[in-house]
């Protein structure tokens, strides 16, 4: 007879490398069925997933009694509730939730999302819910096209390995591959590691207790876990005594206490404790006396881990007493330990897991929210708060107050926080706790948690505007429109010393005389060159005295803006000058909404050829502390009302009449090239150029009717850079100009040369949102010289020929093209150029300049207008 071999015994290495081999083959399997899934269509998963909620509805009995056999923990009845729940709840929520491919298409906004699985799952399953769980699992995993392996709880192998039996027989059968659904067959804590850890794992399903779910997140995947819960419910005293009582005897009885969400505590307001107390006592509550208090803090508590001893977990309150050495009667449902304390000093008030719960007595609410929160941040941070109350305002306070993710009214908690039964929330059998529990999720987890959403994005055309004061009124004499302008009788007149001396002023005031009615005015004539904030609190300190319903502006563009900022400032107190000016990449989205000018009418007369300001939203102000000019920009400073008139140009100095001609020019040709630039824009702004080019040496020279046509066409591209904006040529002209006292217009002329010469090279950095396919500022630059009658072999020549046009206009109308000619000192510019580049940089307008420009290229193109590089000027 043949002699037995002994049986070999294995080192501990060897045993490890087992258990590696025995998880990466059950990994190796999974992929190989995810592959298999890869291309079903929704109709194929959804059937799968009837199926095993089928198979887990019509066993749901019997994998309850296995697990109340295995586990000695929990009731049949109600595990089999829970069974019923994960398969006929969960799947009623999925029935119609699209998980496969395209799940959301919005053509309108041009995005479309893509439903895709994440991968291999590992799933961890708890003693405390463990049939439940596994199907609930399964189904999430094969919804969404995902395979999964399960790692049981040891506790409750034999019941859990039944349930993925029978779910693995059913997904089989209509159609699922064979692998999709696997579990580890010999139960370890290093074969759960291993499966958590393994490279083909993508992610971690887990619910446990502390320690595994903590395993899960330092795993180094992707994890989605649930954290404990220590959830307090509030009795307020508007609550329906009688039905609160019930919910909590019912959700603390369901299953013997282990769904994680139920009452562990209850908190009691003083003027109803003892009516509360009588009611629960009627529903066979029994309540410990401070002897058997103290039994149950040294039994029922784990003194090493703070926490409930694991023998008690599940049993009924009948066998906890027996181990805990307390006699209760055989039909108790509920054990009450009435406490005054939280924490490790009162061991009762940490999760129980158990139909066993702590009674408080709160003075009032706060302190009832005093004692919630405490018990809350004692192991129970973000996962349940119950409250019974008929006081909405408590309930909204209370919602506020607590640090829990569910936050459960007049319900029993462990019913309520799993969903669907007692509320509308997301029907789960895993409960996010959010960053109060130190977890990802703070909702109930469902299918959308396991995907991979891609969402494919079409580029977006935004919708475009042209958005100008509602009536704009030109020829001579058009002013007398203010002698019928109808729902207005008090007028605040915005000018400066210049216009008043004029007698534009008293022009406008005598019209306003001769209205038929009540009429009063009052003349506010401080505004200065380039008006600062001071100026503009000047103007709003009057404005709130004489109480106006319409501004009207008659000057120049800083007359025009002064008064935008003004009213603005009126109409709105609470606006800061600082929040006014902030820097935006699109008008509509920008951080610091302006408010509707909804009382104060403003009507704008320019008496300059230059600013267009009478037409647009734009203000330049300077701050009076610093200096430094800011642009203030949005639609609501747009003038209700605009008045062209050449009379108030007609007797126009000269060198003013050069300076807003070359401030007219800066707009039109910037706006035509501005990465803003729309067809409807392009027009305004390439008929002002060619007005401008054929009339202003004619203007400047006397000529009247020229001197209108410029007038027009100061508006016209006003209009054109109102809604395309403006580029670098004109941060550059308002920081360095600013900075040196350089007329705008004059700066404008110096810098405009360089600007173009920059824009017009292939940029090095790009700009962004253009509402063009690709770069065209060449193309534009050398379009506004065909328009003017230039010609040329390439762009090249076209463009320096504008440049040429521009320089020698400039010159035919006295202005000199380099900072230097203006007075400048080098050392002094030297020393502010590099700061005067990021100011530069920061001003509006250099967010549309069809260029990107480094804030280095900025600091040299000024160096460049410093000197009047290649200008030909000095010839």
């Amino acid at each position: 007879m043949a002699k037995t071999q002994p049986k070999q015994t294995l080192t501990e290495e060897e045993k490890k490398k087992q258990i590696y081999d025995m998880v990466d083959n059950l990994v190796k399997k999974s992929h190989v069925a995810l592959d298999q899934m890869a291309n079903f269509t929704q109709e194929q998963v959804d059937k799968i997933c009837e199926a095993v909620a089928t198979a887990g509805e019509q066993n749901a009995y019997p994998l309850a009694k296995m697990a109340v056999e295995e586990t000695k923990r929990g009731v049949v009845e109600d595990k089999t509730t829970k069974n019923m729940y994960a398969s006929e709840n969960i799947w009623n929520s999925l029935r119609h939730e699209k998980t496969v491919g395209v799940i959301e298409e919005d053509k309108e906004l041009g995005l479309t999302k893509i439903a895709e699985p994440k991968g291999v799952i590992a799933g961890v399953t708890p003693v405390t819910n463990p049939t439940s769980t596994v199907i609930f699992k399964a189904m999430l995993a094969l919804k969404t096209r995902n395979t999964i392996i399960f790692g049981f709880h040891p506790q409750a192998q034999k019941c859990c390995v039944e349930t993925g039996k029978i779910i693995r027989a059913a997904a089989v059968a209509a159609g699922a591959p064979a692998d999709a659904v696997q579990w580890i067959e010999e139960p370890s804590l290093d074969a759960t590691t291993d499966l958590m850890k393994n490279p083909g794992v993508q992610t971690i399903l887990a619910t446990g207790g502390p320690g595994m779910v903590k395993a899960a997140y330092s795993s180094g995947k992707p994890a989605i876990g649930v954290g404990p819960g220590n959830g307090p419910s509030y009795i307020e005293k508007s609550a329906n005594i009688d039905r609160a009582v019930y919910d909590i005897v019912l959700s603390k009885t369901f299953d013997n206490g282990m769904v994680c969400a139920s009452e562990n505590s209850v908190v009691v307001d003083d003027e109803i404790y003892d009516k509360v107390v009588d009611e629960f006592k009627k529903w066979d509550c029994y309540f410990l006396n401070k002897e058997e208090i103290k039994k149950f803090e040294e039994h029922f508590i784990d003194p090493r881990r703070g926490t409930v001893a694991g023998p008690v977990a599940g049993k009924s309150a009948y066998e906890i007493a027996k181990l805990c050495g307390v006699d209760v009667p055989k039909n108790t449902k509920v054990i009450v330990a009435e406490y005054n304390g939280v924490g490790r000093k009162f061991p009762l008030s940490a999760e129980k897991l158990s139909p066993v719960f702590t009674l408080y007595r709160a003075k009032n609410h706060d302190d009832a929210f005093r004692i919630c929160s405490e018990l809350l941040d004692y192991g129970g941070r973000g996962h349940t708060a119950g409250l019974h109350s008929s006081d909405k305002k408590i309930i909204d306070e209370f919602a506020m107050k607590m640090d829990a993710c569910r936050i459960l009214v007049n319900s029993p908690a462990a019913l309520g926080g799993i969903g669907d039964l007692y509320n509308n929330m997301l029907p789960s059998l895993t409960l996010g706790t959010g960053s109060y529990g130190a977890n990802t999720f703070s909702h109930n987890i469902g299918a959308r948690d396991l995907l991979n959403i891609k969402t494919v994005a079409m580029r977006r055309d935004n919708m475009q505007w042209v958005k100008v004061p509602s009536k704009t009124y030109f020829e001579h004499n058009a002013a007398n429109y203010l002698r019928h302008m109808p729902n207005v009788n008090r007028f605040f007149i915005v000018t400066d010393e210049g216009v008043a001396d004029q007698g534009f002023a008293d022009e406008i005031t005598d019209i306003i005389s001769k209205r038929r009615g009540q009429k009063e005015y009052e003349v506010f004539k401080a505004v200065t060159l380039d008006p600062n904030t001071d100026v503009i609190k000047d103007g709003v300190h009057r404005m709130n005295i004489f109480k106006p319903d319409v501004v009207i502006a008659i000057g120049g563009g800083s007359v025009m803006d002064a008064a935008k900022a003004m009213r603005l400032f009126y109409e709105n107190p609470e606006m800061s000058f600082e929040e006014a000016y902030q820097k935006f990449l699109d008008i509509r989205k920008r951080v610091v909404r302006f408010p509707k000018i909804n009382g104060v009418q403003l009507v704008c007369i320019p008496t300059t050829s230059g600013t267009g300001s009478e037409v647009s939203p734009i203000a330049i102000i300077s701050d009076a502390k610093t200096g430094i000019k800011h642009t203030l920009c949005d639609y609501a400073l747009t003038p209700d009302v605009s008045i062209v008139d050449d009379q108030f140009v007609q007797e126009m100095p000269k060198r003013l009449i050069a300076w807003s001609g070359f401030e007219a020019l800066g707009h039109a040709i910037e706006s035509y090239v501005s990465t803003m630039a729309t067809d409807f824009t392009r027009g305004w702004s390439l008929e002002a150029i060619k007005i401008i080019f054929a009339n202003l040496k004619n203007s400047y020279d006397g000529n009247l009717a020229a001197r209108k046509q410029m007038h027009d066409a100061a508006t016209i591209a006003g209009m054109a850079y109102s809604n395309a904006f403006l580029g670098l040529e004109h941060s550059i002209a308002h920081t360095v100009g600013s900075t040196f006292d350089i007329p705008s217009g004059v700066s404008d002329a110096i810098a405009l040369p360089q600007v173009i010469r920059f824009n017009s090279k292939r940029p090095e950095k790009l700009a962004m949102w253009p509402h063009y396919s690709v770069y065209r500022a060449d193309t534009d630059y050398a379009d506004i010289a065909k328009a003017i009658g230039l010609t040329g072999s390439s762009k090249e020549e076209l463009i320096e020929g504008l440049v040429q046009k521009i320089i020698d206009l400039a010159q035919s109308v006295g202005i000199k093209m380099a900072y230097k000619d203006y007075g400048v000192d080098q050392n002094d510019f030297e020393k502010k150029v590099d700061q005067l580049a990021v100011e530069a940089y920061g001003d509006q307008n250099t967010v549309t300049n069809p260029s990107a420009p480094l804030i280095s290229e900025i600091a040299q193109l000024m160096r460049d207008s410093y000197e009047g590089k290649n200008t030909s000027i000095n010839k």
